[in-house]
């Protein structure tokens, strides 16, 4: 009978898991099957690009995975339960998968790759009133809105993380008849070095986008947000980005989790609670090389999701597994088209006091974003062509020693 290894999610991670299992295990002792809800791969670092206008093609999975030999199961994850070793899933749409119907999948090795969606930290009206850039159909809501929109408008950003600032800058450059305005709960660009700050400030003014710091806000309403200060702030299109979290399906299902649900993870991704759980991305709190918990990020993905192939791989083949890098280097942020930032940050996550900005940062920005796609759309490029077989049951004691 063959392995089975299900894996969760079809973002960067899932993917980039999926293709590297597929290329480097050999088909005839195991099998590969991805659960994602829709089916194409999302380019979530370029969502609020396409949120203000851009036209960005949705890639089909099944054409990723082609000739990979991964199945694609086109179906919501409704539940895991690891005590026996399945996952049910109710399919989001019959017609796009010939395998249809939901019910549950069995599994040997599970990767845990759902990532993350927009929090709305339990302020009021968030969910009814607020748009976000966190998934494909909410960007493109958003987007509706905009287009809707007539000259002098408002458009208030609420939270000024990385995808605050990039979906500001972003909207006022593609759309400068409408006003934009950044709400910000401390000082703008706080963890930037003081250059990348000053930076940024110029790049808001050059796009007249307006800054209001130090405010938090209570509530969303349909044509305002209200604040802690008591003051209302006029709004067309709200567009929320105060945060992401994961989703509850790991908290569910009895896996060991944070306060937050993401799954805790040993140093070579594997669940501390299920060894034959793995988790990649978002969802897994995983500690870096500097001691300090990686970043919700697409660089993060990338290094737990290596680290996640190396060890499944080594545990199923009987090799030593290897321990790859984690590390969190730099901040690259878009303002832009033609504006950015790429902030460098020190082992113990602390803005450096260089900075490189302008459109040179813009173009290391695009390539990044572009070689993340390329590498994502090509996950068996470049990887060995030798195929491993599977070595008897692994040594759970073994592989404690290793990691």
């Amino acid at each position: 009978m063959k392995h089975r290894i299900v894996v969760l999610g079809a973002g960067y991670a899932g993917v980039y898991v999926a293709g590297n299992l597929a290329r480097r295990l050999s088909p005839a002792d195991t099998e590969i099957t991805v659960v994602n809800a829709v089916p194409d791969f999302v380019e979530r670092l370029r969502l609020h690009q396409l949120a203000a206008g851009r036209e960005i093609e949705a890639r089909k999975l099944a054409g990723v995975f082609a000739g990979t030999g991964v199945r694609l199961r086109v179906a919501c994850v409704t539940a895991v339960d690891p005590e026996r070793q399945v996952v049910a899933v109710a399919d989001a749409d019959a017609d796009a998968d010939a395998d249809g119907g939901g019910g549950e999948l069995g599994y040997d090795t599970l990767v845990y790759a759902l990532g993350s969606h927009v929090a709305d930290s339990g302020v009021p009206g968030v969910a009814e009133h607020a748009f976000d850039v966190a998934g494909r159909p909410s960007a493109l809501r958003l987007r509706e809105r905009l287009d809707r929109l007539g000259e002098g408008r408002s458009v208030l950003v609420v939270g000024d993380g990385l995808t605050g600032i990039e979906t500001a800058t972003e909207i006022a450059e593609s759309r400068p008849g409408l006003s934009v305005a950044l709400v910000a709960r401390g000082e703008l660009g706080a963890r930037l070095s003081a250059g990348a700050r000053s930076h940024l400030r110029q790049a808001c003014d050059r796009l007249g986008i307006t800054v209001l710091e130090h405010t938090s806000v209570e509530a969303v309403e349909a044509t305002r947000v209200l604040c802690a200060d008591g003051t209302a702030l006029a709004s067309d299109a709200t567009v929320w980005t105060a945060g992401f979290a994961v989703s509850p399906i790991a908290a569910a299902s009895g896996l060991e989790v944070t306060e937050n649900g993401q799954i805790v993870v040993d140093r070579i991704m594997r669940s501390v609670s299920h060894l034959n759980v793995y988790a990649a991305g978002d969802s897994a709190y995983a500690i870096g090389d500097n001691g300090r918990p990686l970043p919700m990020s697409c660089a993060s993905a990338g290094y737990t999701g290596g680290q996640a192939i190396d060890a499944i791989v080594g545990r199923l083949t009987g090799c030593k597994i290897a321990n790859t890098k984690l590390v969190y280097s730099y901040n690259h942020i878009s303002l832009g088209r033609r504006d950015g930032i790429l902030q460098m940050v020190d082992d113990g996550g602390q803005a450096k006091p260089a900075y490189v900005g302008g459109r040179k940062a813009a173009r290391v920005k695009a390539g990044i974003v572009k070689m993340s796609l390329w590498a994502t759309s090509h996950p068996t490029f470049g990887l060995p062509k030798r195929k491993r077989r599977l070595a008897a049951a692994p040594d759970v004691s073994a592989e404690k020693a290793v990691a």
